[in-house]
């Protein structure tokens, strides 16, 4: 990194300019279709420098019809062509959908579930609760899953989401309610899923997979906004749920599928653009159509995922403290995507012909359909926003933080300046610093469970050492500066704050 005074930052080959206080800008330049901003304080900054996160995020407004700014969250670190915290929009009829700028676990996402227990009903049972759990959510690579899907249920997952748990007892219409979308893409069209991906899926419905993906059993330690925190049903001590999953195999192999495509039929597109990751198709192609499609039969598989863990999260806490779930209130507070693309109407910049257009060219404001391409980043709607469910939208959207396993996650709200800076998005967790190769040979995993339980009272269960340190606290932003950034820029407003009791990973 150069300073090139207090308000110029220069890393490698890009040049950043500082707009205000934990914004910072990459001018529009050379083939660049709009500016780019990044989201983060001097210390974030220098993190999210330290791999291609930047290159990455000034690739990105190379997409055809981007609209306003390209953003990168403060969570932000490297991916697959587009950065993770990456958000991007791009013009409905005019732009383009890029596979690539979702990423190939469509719908990871998580979920909260609320309940009436307090830290003192659980303290003294946290192995008994660990290894429960561990041994009825499925979890780590591969096949496995809470049902066992033929090709009629895997058709009805994807085409209905949660309506299908709720009609087969895995939901009550409750869970529906308090899901993004209520739980189902209406957009989803099975049939353009390949064979190849209902086969990866069909197998691994109701199950977490590995990597970073987890349910831990949390306590809240903070309120911040009492009177929000009470609309979502939020108190000092009391005990809450947090899944961590997505779509598995089967969002994996759509992405590979139209990644794949889109290079054979849209290779004209894919030549303008300076990393092949990038692939996109036109809006209005078939293939545009066609991914959005099974992009959304995707997501809707994603949370009936998310559906099925909780589903058999309130079993085993049923076993455990032997009394029904719903006397124990175990209710879901929300659920929210962070990789995902959706069609949304925004206020814009337009140009003198009333087109969508970047920042600098436009002459006029207008609303538009947009491709709101999130990867690695949350939907965080303001109050009053029509899409925020019934219960919330006096108070905003609930939005999910999750740190590492060795620090506290947050619950914040949509705040009232994220449709004017982020198309109304923010953060979705702390973001990597470390490799999962490096942090491997940084952590010994067993030492890691021992310093949690013994130091932390968290108790940890993986499927071996190698995920724990893979995983481990050191490999993470610090989530708290992360937070401060959201809610200082008026993004996402920090509502509550909440410490692990016990987790499982894959």
């Amino acid at each position: 990194m150069t300073h090139d005074g207090d308000d110029v930052r220069t890393f490698g080959d890009v040049r950043l300019e500082r707009v205000r206080e934990n914004v910072w800008e990459i001018p529009r330049e050379g083939r660049m279709n709009a500016p780019a901003r990044v989201f983060a304080s001097e210390q974030l900054l220098e993190q999210i420098a330290d791999d291609k996160t930047l290159q990455q995020l000034r690739n990105a407004t190379h997409l055809p019809g981007v609209v306003g700014r390209a953003i990168c969250m403060p969570d932000g670190h490297q991916g697959y062509g587009f950065p993770v915290g990456g958000v991007a929009a791009t013009d409905a009829e005019t732009g383009c959908i890029s596979p690539g700028g979702i990423g190939y676990d469509i719908n990871c996402g998580v979920r909260m579930m609320r309940t009436n227990l307090t830290y003192d009903d659980v303290e003294g049972r946290e192995e008994e609760l660990v290894e429960s759990l561990f041994a009825n959510v499925p979890s780590g690579l591969g096949g496995g899953g809470i049902v066992e899907g033929d090709r009629e249920t895997i058709e009805a997952i994807l085409a209905r989401g949660v309506d299908w748990a709720l009609e087969h007892g895995y939901a009550v219409a409750d869970d529906l309610a308090h899901c993004e979308d209520e739980g189902m893409r209406h957009d989803a069209d099975p049939e353009a899923v390949s064979q190849k991906a209902k086969d990866r899926g069909k197998n691994q419905i109701g199950s977490l997979g590995s990597g970073n993906h987890f349910l831990e059993v949390q306590r809240v330690t903070d309120v911040y906004r009492p009177d929000v925190a009470e609309a979502f049903g939020l108190e000092p001590d009391q005990i809450v749920v947090l899944i961590h999953c997505g779509s598995r195999g089967l969002g994996h192999q759509i992405c590979s599928d139209y990644l794949r495509r889109i290079e054979e039929t849209h290779g004209d597109l894919l030549e303008s653009l300076p990393d092949k990751e990038l692939a996109a198709a036109p809006a209005g192609s078939a293939l545009a159509e066609e991914y959005y499609g099974a992009m959304c039969a995707a997501i809707n598989f994603a949370w009936v995922n998310r559906q099925l863990i909780m589903h058999r999260t309130r079993r085993v806490f049923e076993r455990v403290f032997d009394r029904d779930w719903e006397a124990m209130e175990m209710e879901l507070l929300y659920d929210v995507a962070h990789n995902i693309g959706k069609r949304e109407v925004h206020e814009v910049p337009v140009n003198e012909r009333g087109q969508p257009t970047a920042v600098g060219d436009a002459v006029d404001t207008a609303e538009r359909e947009l491709y709101v391409h999130r990867k690695g980043a949350t939907r965080a709607f303001p109050a009053g926003r029509p899409e925020v469910p019934k219960a919330y939208r006096d108070v905003g959207q609930p939005i999910i933080i999750p740190g590492s396993m060795g620090a506290g996650s947050y619950v914040l709200r949509g705040g009232e300046r994220s449709l004017e800076l982020s198309f109304g998005s923010t953060a979705h967790g702390a973001g990597r610093t470390m490799s999962r190769t490096q942090a491997k040979n940084e952590f010994w995993g067993e030492t890691v469970q021992d310093e949690l339980r013994d130091q932390e009272k968290i108790y940890v269960k993986a499927q071996s050492g190698a995920t724990v340190a893979e995983e481990a606290p050191g490999v993470y932003k610090d989530v708290d500066e992360v937070v401060r950034v959201s809610d200082e820029l008026g993004i996402g407003d920090k509502v509550a704050r909440t410490y692990p009791v016990c987790n499982i990973k894959g």
